[in-house]
């Protein structure tokens, strides 16, 4: 179940339906920063407690398990040894949606999802930027029945695109923020010259300062689970970039790019994924064990592995740029941020801007993001909050947030993008149901 957080339109609005219709929300005095050391051990030692609890409930049930099977040893190896395999077996994650390279970078490519049928379709085109945290970009077309362009789609949003953020190499390790801001502006010119953006994560606070920088691009902007103000909320990755920045500024991180050979190792990031919420690892991998019997099980394990698991660099310069201006010293917030001579003011920013957050997310808590409307020029009328049940990744691939929470807000966008006819609201309910298909009954395999 999802909580929606917004304000009504005035009465008076031409604007069509909004995507979530609630009280708003109260102002609350801001709380006090807690020490980040403090912080951290106290969240590691919450973890430890989590990880004893999920083996202790594993070993239990493997024990009743090997007693129900004592007559089969042959059988109990059997499972061991396909657990060993499964684990083992990884591949590479690949786009599920039929598409096409129409603009193509070293670093980056723009794919077009549009189906034939729907290219003249009078609809202003949608762009999403996905996340770039050492992982596919083929999270945001997960798999064939969780597949957020495909709901983007079946929403009525039918002309598509997507950019594809490549592996970083020796030749792109100098790739900066005005190359991917660069490519988002040719992209979206080559789309037409405006569009509605969407940014998950990383791509979320990307399209937000390029909204600031570019407002006539941008018709909406849709940010989920994206870090806006980084030093929001109780957050294990703003702690531990203050702590470490703070005391050593950044050399630990000028370290890992060396190592890297330029670049930041995707193997690293996903180490740090994993360190955060370490039960999670633990406890899809003693899940495998006991359900290795369940094909449901066992692929939608597969699939969630195959993307987790396949890691990519990010460019070195690129990575240190942005720990230094937004995880650090947070410029993005605070109005002090400057890219290539132009000050990045998300007050430049007045369209309609809809928010989605996690409500356990650890990694981007729901204050990060929603420090966004406070900032930005859009009127409050036209600021849509949500948030979803769930952690992070499951903003963008879960069946859950697929299946309930972005719908309404891309209906709300579709109302935005779409000729009004005199004296008419624009847009009409799409069905989404099938483009998120989801098999019943099957386990959920934990996630970060």
């Amino acid at each position: 179940m999802s909580t929606a957080i917004g304000s009504s339109p005035s009465t008076g609005s031409t604007r069509g339906p909004r995507a979530v219709d609630a009280p708003a929300t109260t102002t609350e005095t801001p709380q006090a920063q807690p020490d980040p050391l403090r912080y951290l051990l106290s969240y590691n030692a919450r973890n430890i407690g989590k990880v004893v609890s999920e083996v202790g409930r594993a070993t239990r049930t493997a024990w009743i398990d090997s007693i129900q099977r004592i007559a089969s040893p042959a059988d109990a190896a059997r499972r061991n040894l396909l657990w060993w395999s499964t684990m083992a077996d990884r591949r590479e994650p690949a786009w599920h949606l039929k598409n096409e390279v129409v603009l193509s970078t070293p670093f980056a490519a723009l794919r077009d999802f549009t189906e034939d049928g729907h290219r003249d379709d009078d609809v202003i085109p949608t762009i999403v930027l996905p996340p770039q945290a050492g992982h596919s970009s083929t999270v945001i077309d997960y798999s064939p029945q969780q597949s957020q362009l495909a709901m983007i789609r079946a929403a009525g949003l039918t002309r598509v695109y997507a950019l594809e953020w490549k592996p970083a190499t020796s030749a792109t390790r100098n790739v900066s923020i005005e190359d991917y801001l660069t490519v988002i502006d040719r992209s979206i010119r080559r789309m037409g010259g405006k569009a509605n953006v969407v940014g998950d994560c990383q791509g979320g606070w990307l399209a937000t300062i390029f909204a600031a920088l570019y407002p006539e691009r941008v018709n909406t902007l849709t940010l989920a689970g994206a870090p806006i103000d980084f030093h929001a909320g109780e957050s294990v990755i703003s702690a531990s970039t203050k702590l470490m920045a703070g005391t050593m500024g950044l050399a630990p991180y000028k370290a890992l790019v060396a190592m890297g050979g330029g670049n930041m190792p995707g193997r690293a990031v996903l180490s740090n994924f994993i360190s955060i919420q370490p039960q999670s690892e633990v406890s899809r991998q003693l899940q495998l064990l006991e359900n290795i019997d369940d094909p449901m099980h066992v692929e939608r394990y597969r699939v969630f592995e195959d993307w987790f698991k396949h890691t990519q660099d990010i460019p070195g310069a690129f990575y240190l740029w942005l720990v230094e201006n937004l995880f650090w010293k947070n410029k993005l917030i605070a109005g002090d941020l400057e890219i290539g001579g132009r000050k990045v003011d998300m007050a430049e920013i007045t369209c309609p801007l809809l928010l989605l957050a996690g409500s356990t997310d650890h990694i981007t808590p729901p204050p990060q993001l929603f420090a966004a409307a406070d900032a930005v020029g859009t009127p409050e009328r036209d600021i849509t909050r949500r948030v979803a049940t769930g952690g992070h990744l499951g903003l963008f691939m879960g069946r859950d947030a697929l299946r309930q929470d972005w719908p309404p807000l891309m209906e709300e966008v579709y109302a935005h993008s779409t000729p009004k006819p005199a004296g008419k609201s624009s847009g009409r309910r799409r069905s989404t149901v099938r483009a998120v298909a989801d098999p019943a009954g099957t386990p959920r395999v934990p996630a970060p």
